[in-house]
Formats: C-alpha cells, structure tokens, sequence
C-alpha cells in the first residue's frame, strides 16, 4: 500500500501493519502510565482527606502557627534550662561532695574512739581535713588545707587514711589487722 504521504518523508516502503503494531504497543504502555497515575492520585488523595479529617482551613492554619509557638517556646525554654545546668554544675565543683572519716582511740585510755579525722574535698580534690584529738584533758582540734590532693603539712596515720577515702572511696593502704 502506498501513500502521498509517507512518500512525502521517506517512508513510502513502509508496511502499514507495522505501523500499527508500534501505534498499539505505545498505547499500551500509556495506558498502564495511566493506571499507575491513577493509583498514585488515589493514595495521595486517602492521605490528603485524612489529614484533613474534621478541620477546616483556617483551623489547620492556626493549629500549625499553634505548634510553631510550642516550638520556639521549647527551645527558649531549653537554652534557659541548659545556662542553668551549665551554672549549677560550675557551684557544684566546689561543693565539698567527698568526705572521708576515719575514728580512733588517740591515747589508748579512754575506748570509744572519740577522736577523729575527717577529710572533705570538691571535685577537683580541694578542701581539708580536720583532726579532733579527744583525751581526758580536753579537746583539740586541727585543720590541714588540701591542695589537689596534697598537703604541704605532714598528715598523721588517720589523716592520711581520711584523705584517701575521700579521694578514692576507700582506704588503699590500710593495713589488714590480725
């Protein structure tokens, strides 16, 4: 079958049923676009009515400027929490937050163990040790500054023991009693 037309462009030798085999395949992949479309279109519109269920415009319109206010206000209410932490942290390092006591019988005659040592620093090991001697005279009481965990004074037995509880929780050298 020849045509004026295809002629015309050069396809005159063209076969008129291939023609239509293409114009059919091309058909049939539009279609399916279509179909797959369709279903999209269904999907979003499921979500969109969903969304949209019992609200008008105006009232999803205020409910997100409502939601953005909750927002900022969160995150001013997070920077002020945050300084305050920051600021109790910064007071709590120079807390004295480590104690450390240790009781003894200064004089081996009176029992009860009524003199003590009692070692309080902060975080960073500063602080001091008192040293309370009880005997049947009387009562005397001393003071030692603590310097990052040193003393530029010599510390007795129960100081130094008092120091290391309160340093590291526990007495490390103590000796075992038989």
């Amino acid at each position: 079958m020849s045509s004026k037309i295809f002629d015309s462009i050069g396809l005159g030798n063209l076969d008129i049923a291939y023609l239509f085999i293409g114009m059919l395949v091309l058909i049939l992949i539009l279609f399916i676009l279509i179909i797959v479309q369709i279903s999209k279109s269904s999907k979003l519109k499921k979500s969109y009515n969903k969304f949209m269920q019992g609200k008008n415009a105006e009232s999803l319109e205020n409910e997100i400027s409502s939601l953005f206010e909750d927002i900022t206000y969160l995150k001013e209410t997070t920077q002020t929490n945050s300084k305050e932490i920051r600021s109790l942290y910064k007071k709590h390092e120079l807390a004295y937050q480590k104690i450390g006591i240790v009781k003894y019988d200064a004089f081996k005659q009176m029992g009860g163990q009524l003199s003590f040592s009692l070692a309080l620093l902060n975080e960073k090991n500063n602080g001091f040790i008192i040293n309370s001697v009880h005997s049947s005279d009387g009562c005397y009481s001393y003071t030692k500054e603590i310097i990052a965990g040193e003393c530029a004074i010599s510390l007795g037995e129960e100081e130094k023991e008092a120091l290391e509880i309160a340093i590291y929780g526990k007495s490390v050298s103590k000796k075992k009693e038989k």
